[in-house]
């Protein structure tokens, strides 16, 4: 017996599985460096707090930058170089376990801090000089995903990333 046909609503709808924060980094002046830290606090509709993009006035919506652990290995294999990612793509946080394009349309925790999926991130024309030649086209369709904070809180490398059911949100 065939199994009940699922509508492509059903299909979106259906991500059961956890993620895990791997990485967190923070810049704490336009162009510098990304600093790795194990524990951050994420303040709602503002950002992470000792990020330069962290707003002084709420809104907008790339509050935080959220990359997959999973592209990494690609990235390097498309530059062809090792390199120390993921402080070098300047983004906030690196996930694995989930799928970031799954979260479109959705609202996720990390650890205690509800945020909200805002769009795609897409690579920049600094990775030519990051990565080397071809950084940018070795980004394209791996950039990861912004996202806005809704209910703040601590972020620390090894919280869970679960999305929330539309049923009980």
């Amino acid at each position: 017996m065939l199994p009940d046909k699922k509508t492509m609503k059903d299909l979106i709808a259906t991500l059961p599985q956890q993620g895990r924060l791997e990485w967190i980094g923070l810049r704490t002046e336009k162009g510098s460096v990304l600093l790795s830290v194990d524990a951050v606090e994420a303040v709602a509709d503002h950002g992470l707090q000792g990020d330069h993009r962290m707003s002084k006035k709420p809104g907008g919506k790339r509050q935080v930058t959220l990359i997959q652990a999973e592209h990494m290995p690609l990235i390097h294999a498309v530059c062809g170089e090792q390199h120390d990612l993921p402080s070098l793509l300047r983004r906030n946080l690196m996930v694995s376990g989930i799928n970031l394009l799954a979260l479109k349309d959705r609202q996720f925790r990390i650890g205690e801090v509800l945020l909200e999926y805002s769009g795609l991130c897409h690579p920049c024309s600094r990775m030519e000089t990051l990565l080397g030649a071809g950084g940018y086209n070795a980004m394209r369709g791996h950039g990861g995903i912004n996202a806005r904070i809704l209910h703040g809180g601590e972020i620390h490398v090894g919280d869970r990333v679960t999305v929330i059911d539309d049923a009980a949100a």
